[in-house]
């Protein structure tokens, strides 16, 4: 069932939240206009590993450690074989090594007993794997493989409250109010612009709504703090 914040009782989209919507999704069309939407990716098992490796932790430090690891297993059949203990020293410098290890060396046999060695394209099967959430499957569907996805982050959840998009109390339930507003061939770009508009105007912390090119006018006064935002979606993501 959707959440009420983007659909009434008869079903459909409330007028007014989807101009808000529109008006939003032209505020990122200009100001991030060149963005570029990654996949399909050449090596989808690489990106998934990557994607579990970047758990908690920067993409510059999960790039620092990716090229030691795929030198020693670029796929799931050497990765398999690669004993938890090397996994585990190489990814340590990135923190939760223990469980990303074990993880990374789970999945890749069960991508073997399971799939063939390839990389899943459904959430069912892709969240079956150890290591994998729904937002990490997302990605993969959108950057892996080039299909219509709009994975769910903190900064995305928080946003979507702070601008009244979404009442969702985690990012299952903002996933499917933005999937309501916006067209699916919308979903990957705007995953995107929203994660970047975040970072260079609408921080958790020190925010200055009248300065924000879109809280100025769309924020949302019953919008969760960036903390507790986190804190309630940790386990969700």
């Amino acid at each position: 069932m959707r959440n009420d914040t983007t659909r009434g009782i008869s079903g459909k989209v409330d007028p007014q939240l989807a101009r808000k919507a529109r008006r939003i999704r032209s505020t990122l069309e200009r100001l991030y206009p060149d963005i570029e939407v990654p996949g399909p990716h050449p090596r989808p098992y690489q990106l998934l590993v990557s994607v579990v490796l970047s758990a908690q932790c920067t993409d510059e430090r999960v790039a620092a450690v990716r090229p030691a690891l795929f030198a020693r297993a670029a796929t799931p059949r050497a990765m398999a074989k690669l004993p938890i203990r090397e996994i585990e020293k190489i990814i340590r410098p990135l923190g939760l090594s223990d469980r990303k290890s074990n993880a990374i060396s789970t999945l890749s046999r069960l991508l073997l007993e399971r799939h063939g060695g390839r990389v899943p394209r459904s959430y069912r099967e892709l969240e079956a794997l150890p290591g994998v959430g729904h937002k990490s499957a997302g990605i993969m569907l959108s950057q892996g493989f080039g299909l219509d996805a709009f994975p769910i982050d903190t900064h995305i959840h928080r946003l979507a409250a702070r601008w009244g998009l979404s009442s969702g109390k985690n990012v299952r339930q903002t996933e499917r109010d933005l999937t309501g507003l916006y067209p699916p061939s919308a979903w990957n770009r705007l995953h995107l612009q929203i994660i970047y508009f975040g970072r260079e105007h609408c921080p958790a912390r020190g925010h200055d709504p009248s300065r924000c090119p879109i809280c100025c006018w769309a924020g949302s006064s019953s919008a969760p703090s960036g903390d507790s935002t986190r804190r309630r979606i940790r386990k969700t993501e």
